[in-house]
């Protein structure tokens, strides 16, 4: 082909068409965009993310059961350690009823009653329950449930609790039952 080639139009006139293929940008098409090595390369770098991918969606999933499974068992057995140092106040209360049914000395009853009660308090304080202290202090809603209101028997006890119906208690230092309390007004 030449160069330059005229190209007659309908109405006679001729065009310049340019052929030269270094000129017209058509020589990128007959060339191989990449060597077959480099496309096999590629090939085995994307297989290769693929299944790293696929392994991490794996190891999620088996960490994700895996902590689901752990936080079943914590739950089921969170008060183990609890129950377990109440069973030593069980094992006396038991003790205590059978001295009751053989005994008639109401002090000895008396005395180990008191004794069986001083372990529990002691027992629930080392897991960290302490009572609310609630009588004589100001009546606090966010601590305490008003079950009634009493006239107050002198001015400064106006507002505040005058009677405990039920103990409140912390668990290291967060409620864990409200005070039921009667507060004067």
């Amino acid at each position: 082909m030449t160069e330059k080639e005229p190209l007659k139009h309908d109405n006679g006139e001729s065009i310049d068409i340019n052929t030269d293929e270094s000129v017209s940008g058509s020589t990128h098409l007959n060339e191989p965009v990449a060597n077959e090595d480099e496309i096999e390369k590629l090939k085995a770098e994307v297989q290769e993310l693929k299944e790293k991918y696929l392994r991490q969606v794996a190891e999620f999933d088996n960490f994700r059961k895996r902590t689901a499974k752990e936080r079943l068992e914590l739950i089921q057995t969170a008060g183990k350690d609890v129950i377990v140092s109440l069973l030593a106040v069980l094992d006396d209360c038991d003790r205590a009823e059978k001295q009751i049914q053989s005994s008639n000395d109401a002090a000895v009853i008396k005395e180990g009653v008191q004794l069986v009660f001083t372990k529990l308090r002691n027992t629930l304080q080392s897991k960290g329950v302490k009572p609310m202290q609630s009588i004589g202090t100001e009546f606090n809603p966010d601590h305490q449930e008003a079950i009634t209101e009493v006239p107050a028997a002198t001015e400064d006890l106006k507002g505040k609790v005058v009677d405990e119906v039920e103990k409140g208690y912390y668990l290291n230092d967060k409620i864990i039952r409200f005070a039921k309390v009667v507060v004067g007004k």
